[in-house]
C-alpha cells in the first residue's frame, strides 16, 4: 500500500479464547487479530496462545464448556508464552500498522476487556486507546434500529441477512474467528453504505 492510500484507520478484528469470564480472576488463553481496510484488504495477522495467569484460576463453568471442545481447547494450549512477552509483540505488531486501530470485537465487551486489561497491566498502554466498535451494535444499526420490533437483543447472527454471513467456519480458534467476523464486520458496513439504503 503506498503511503498517499494510507488510511487514517485499520479495522482490527479481534477474538480472544479465556478460562473464565473476567481478566485478573481468570486468563486470556489465545489472542487473535486480523487488520483489514474498509476496501476489504487484509493488512496482517496476530495469533498468539498465552500462559495462565500465576494468580489466577479457571471458572468451573469455562472449563465445563472447554470439556466440549478438546480439538480446540489443544490447539489454543500449543506453544502458549508468557502473557508479557505476547502482549509486549502484540503491541509492537499494532504500532506497525498503516493506521490507527481501532477495536472490532463481537461481542465487544468481553474480547476488548480482556485484550485491554492485559495491555494495561503487561504494557502499560493500549494502542486502541477507547476506540472499539460492536458489530453487534453495527449490526442493530443495519438493521434498523428498532424499527420492526428488531431490538438489540435480537440482532443476533440468527436475524442476520445470510449475505452478511461469512462463509468461514466458527471454529473457536481465535485467529481464524477473528478472520470470520472480519468478513461480517465488512459486509454490514458495505450495507450500510449501499446507495439504496434509505433512512
Amino acid at each position: 500500500m503506498s503511503r498517499e492510500r494510507q488510511p487514517d484507520e485499520v479495522y482490527v478484528s479481534t477474538d480472544i479464547e479465556a478460562d473464565g469470564p473476567i481478566p485478573g480472576a481468570h486468563s486470556m488463553l489465545s489472542l487473535g487479530s486480523v487488520a483489514v481496510s474498509l476496501d476489504g484488504e487484509e493488512l496482517g495477522r496476530f495469533a498468539a496462545n498465552l500462559d495462565p495467569l500465576p494468580e489466577a484460576r479457571p471458572h468451573p463453568r469455562t472449563m465445563a464448556w472447554w470439556e466440549t471442545q478438546p480439538e480446540a481447547w489443544e490447539a489454543c494450549r500449543k506453544d502458549a508464552r508468557p502473557p508479557q512477552q505476547v502482549m509486549m509483540d502484540y503491541d509492537a505488531w499494532l504500532k506497525r500498522l498503516p493506521g490507527r486501530p481501532v477495536f472490532i470485537g463481537y461481542p465487544l465487551l468481553f474480547d476488548m476487556m480482556f485484550v485491554y486489561w492485559y495491555q494495561i497491566r503487561f504494557v502499560g498502554s493500549s494502542p486502541f486507546g477507547h476506540s472499539g466498535m460492536d458489530i453487534k451494535s453495527l449490526a442493530w444499526t443495519a438493521l434498523g434500529a428498532g424499527r420492526d420490533g428488531i431490538t438489540y437483543r435480537k440482532s443476533t447472527k440468527r436475524n442476520m441477512p445470510k449475505e452478511w454471513l461469512s462463509h468461514r467456519p466458527h471454529t473457536h480458534l481465535a485467529v481464524e474467528d477473528a478472520r470470520e467476523q472480519a468478513d461480517l464486520f465488512l459486509n454490514i458496513v458495505r450495507a450500510l453504505q449501499s446507495p439504496g439504503r434509505s433512512g
